[in-house]
């Protein structure tokens, strides 16, 4: 299988890269700018790309890398950061701008260089930096130009060396998409041989040549990747597969149902479902911390889901919804934890397992999405919006109780049905209801109420770093308000959050 290697310098759009590279059906991978030389070598990657980051590659704390990569006769394509350090290997100047660019700039490039095969000589690029590239390397021409930047582009087309200082894997870039495309196989000379059909073959080959007749359990959430995991397990040994599917009570209206009628239908495999809301809600009785929340969740959800494990392992297999990002180390810096992922789950001392299992770990959410349509599991499933560990548990705020769930969960539902009703359900990237836990003065049935307030979000965004509000129709909000607080009890009032992510969150907890 053709490879491309991202080399990742710190930069936030490295998934994003490797995404882009996966769109042109070649198969592309992340390692941080520590990874020895050595090993870059024995993988024989097609080629090489260096991300973007927040450094100057004059500074001798920023990450940088051997220039002998530049003579591995590989194609080396760098992107901003990445741009000025192909320069820097090379004796190239770079410094801080006269004038630094950020967003939409119109770059002028030269059409004869393979980078920019098929693309207009002027189009609309993004940048972001605040150093430039002074004077290109020995070696190097100029291929791209702003009106403040000297070198927006470069190439030594003899050793397959490019640099572009935008970033041509953002949808803002007019023309990124092709820039990528023509690296990979102009340059590179890719052919496309990542196929999503010859994954799911090859994957439950490999599964059961591993597995044999051995058991194999799996944590399910109900989430996008655990659904998808049992699924490429149940097709590889059936029966063999056991699912644990811990039910704490903190889920959406009636979505521990749907997810039980859904693996019991359409899969052959053992499924146990643990309820145990009751066991939470004591749990969280009289706590208000949000942090002190997800903590108590996070243990008691892992106690339950281990002594169940206890009952149905019988050494075999253990197996994860791990994906791609949840393996990733981030190139900018060595001591850098970004989050411990829930996908990724510490095994008690006492359980024995004869290994580990990922069938999802090479893949993206994007993909991930991709086989499981592929695999026959439902939309509703595959689509499933992100949701948070803890579940409704931090979409209450202050106390959890069992009427507060109820309210929510009612809500909610009412909220995600008439998005779905109106098809507006797919211009959003995320939407739901939050219980704030205030009580505001209300008049129903001639009648003074003192209840419940129900807040509404909704957001669009391509990749949850930033987001913004979404503006759903006046209209649709205010049927969606009608029916809450007609419909749900306790509930005499409904607002919609309008707030931006930063300065806040997509959460509200």
């Amino acid at each position: 299988m053709e490879k491309i290697l991202v080399l990742d310098f710190g930069g936030q759009y490295n998934q994003l890269i490797a995404r882009r590279v996966r769109d042109n059906n070649v198969y592309a991978e992340i390692l941080p700018y520590t990874t020895p030389l050595n090993e870059i070598k024995s993988r024989q990657y097609k080629g090489i790309i260096f991300t973007g980051g927040p450094n100057s590659v004059f500074d001798t704390a920023s990450p940088h890398y051997r220039k002998e990569i530049l003579e591995l006769g590989i194609p080396v394509l760098g992107i901003c950061y990445g741009c000025q350090l192909v320069a820097w290997m090379r004796g190239g100047k770079v410094a801080t701008a006269p004038v630094s660019e950020y967003g939409k700039i119109e770059v002028t490039v030269n059409t004869k260089s393979p980078l920019f095969k098929g693309i207009p000589e002027k189009s609309v690029m993004w940048m972001s930096h605040t150093d430039y590239i002074a004077e290109a390397p020995e070696g190097f021409r100029i291929v791209g130009t702003t009106d403040d930047c000297p070198c927006a582009a470069m190439e030594n087309r003899e050793e397959n060396l490019y640099a572009v200082q935008f970033h041509p894997e953002v949808t803002h870039s007019q023309f990124g998409k092709q820039v990528l495309h023509n690296f990979l196989y102009v340059i590179c000379r890719c052919t496309g041989d990542w196929v999503m059909d010859d994954f799911i073959e090859n994957t439950v080959q490999s599964l059961c040549k591993r597995i044999g007749n051995k058991k194999v359990i799996l944590g399910l959430s109900g989430g996008v990747d655990s659904s998808v995991a049992a699924g490429l397990l149940s097709r590889a040994v059936g029966k063999q597969l056991t699912c644990v599917f811990v039910d704490q009570g903190l889920m959406r209206k009636d979505e521990g149902d749907f997810v039980e009628k859904t693996f019991t239908t359409l899969f052959d495999m053992t499924f146990v479902r643990v309820n145990c809301q009751d066991t939470f809600l004591e749990k969280l009785k009289g706590v208000t911390d949000p942090e002190e929340k997800r903590k108590i969740i996070g243990t008691e959800f892992y106690n339950v889901f281990w002594n169940e494990i206890r009952k149905e392992a019988d050494k075999g297999f253990f197996a994860q919804g791990t994906i791609y990002p949840d393996c990733i180390e981030s190139g900018k810096g060595d001591a850098d934890v970004i989050k411990t992922h829930h996908n990724r789950v510490k095994m008690p001392d006492d359980i024995e397992f004869e290994g580990i299992i990922e069938p999802l770990c090479d893949l993206f959410k994007d993909e991930v999405r991709a086989v499981g349509e592929k695999l026959g599991i439902p939309k509703e499933l595959v689509w499933r919006q992100p949701f948070p560990g803890p579940g409704l548990g931090v979409r209450i705020i202050g106390e959890i109780t069992a009427e507060k769930v109820r309210i929510l969960q009612e809500a909610d539902a009412i909220f995600r049905e008439e998005m779905a009703k109106t098809g507006y359900a797919s211009q959003l990237s995320q939407f739901f209801a939050v219980l704030p836990n205030v009580k505001t003065v209300g008049v129903m049935g001639d009648h003074r109420t003192y209840d419940h307030l129900i807040a509404l979000r909704a957001v669009t965004t391509d990749n949850f770093m930033t987001a913004d509000w979404a503006q759903i129709p006046y209209d649709l909000l205010a049927k969606v308000s009608n029916r809450i607080t007609n419909e749900v009890d306790h509930v005499n009032r409904v607002v919609y959050d309008i707030t931006s992510k930063p300065p806040g969150t997509v959460e509200w907890e």
